[in-house]
């Protein structure tokens, strides 16, 4: 991206960078610049992969928090062709939070649905940070019955701080719609792919992450709460987040250990932010391969898998 914008643990990145930035205008015209600027590339990515190899989970919880992380709508526009959005739950309205719809993957059809946040402050505040309503998982679960109606594959991206926790979501059923989609995606006919590509939030994430394959980003997290309200409700103290991560194991490869994980996509050299088509790529080539497994099964075969996978969790 080009509105680079650096985290507190990257500063000495960030210096580097800003010198390399210098450089490069200064080298316009003075080309005997350039081999300076090949050292300092080479010190900057050296440094980058030094920090990055011992990331502690608060600052993995950063990463996947990041500004510039790519949402939903960015995987959706560099992975699938002809991709067609599909709106309202059919009993109360749309929820932007949510993005749904039909689209190709390398010309097999299937149904996308995620999590999407919004970018500017207009478009954080139509989907309401990513923080989805009873409608929006309503509106999911409509379109994972229209996907096995049509025997299509369905792929979801998980990005959430969780569920919406106002008065109007409990209003219209917040925890009544998660159950509902739980219950949906255990026994929908068709194969469901996971790719929990930022933060993965307690139920709001969960509402459609159940499937066959769960696939993780190299920083993304997935926690049954955040770590500001983990540390709010044990210490008292939402101060305490770092230590909350740390004993709440939220990153890609604590989770793997314990089966919750299936799969961890690695990200380009400093996090997804800094490479939307190369993660891209890679989340692409994730699911090519794991739906070409899944496709080649029965029914009872793929529902079966899935119910030993799940009891399988944290075995």
């Amino acid at each position: 991206m080009d509105d680079e914008r650096f985290l507190n643990f990257e500063e000495p990145i960030k210096e580097l960078a800003q010198k390399l930035s210098a450089l490069r205008t200064a080298a316009v015209e003075s080309p005997a610049l350039n081999e300076e600027i090949l050292n300092l590339e080479k010190q900057n990515k050296a440094l980058t992969k030094k920090i990055y190899s011992k990331l502690d989970p608060w600052q993995i919880v950063q990463v996947a928090r990041h500004p510039n992380r790519p949402h939903t709508s960015d995987y959706i526009n560099r992975i699938f062709d002809d991709f067609d959005e599909l709106h309202g739950d059919r009993q109360f309205g749309d929820d932007a939070s949510i993005i749904g719809g039909i689209g190709l993957l390398e010309n097999m059809p299937v149904m996308v649905i995620g999590h999407e946040k919004g970018r500017d402050t207009d478009e954080k505040v139509k989907r309401n940070f990513g923080m989805t309503n009873p409608e929006g998982y309503r509106k999911a679960k409509r379109l994972l019955l229209l996907a096995e109606q049509f025997s299509l594959p369905v792929i979801t991206f998980v990005d959430t701080a969780g569920a919406y926790p106002g008065i109007e979501g409990e209003e219209r059923c917040q925890s009544e719609a998660i159950a509902r989609n739980l219950a949906t995606m255990s026994e929908l006919k068709t194969p469901i792919v996971v790719v929990v590509s930022g933060e993965g939030g307690s139920g709001g994430a969960l509402a459609i992450s159940v499937g066959d394959h769960l696939c993780m980003l190299e920083y993304a997290i997935y926690s049954v709460a955040s770590p500001e309200a983990c540390a709010s409700i044990i210490w008292r103290e939402a101060e305490k987040a770092p230590d909350a991560a740390k004993a709440m194991k939220v990153s890609s490869k604590e989770l793997k250990k314990i089966n919750i994980v299936d799969e961890i996509i690695q990200e380009p050299l400093g996090g997804a932010h800094r490479d939307y088509d190369l993660i891209s790529q890679n989340v692409k080539s994730s699911l090519i391969k794991n739906l070409s497994i899944l496709n080649k099964l029965s029914k009872d075969e793929l529902l079966d898998r899935r119910y030993k996978r799940i009891l399988n969790v944290g075995a």
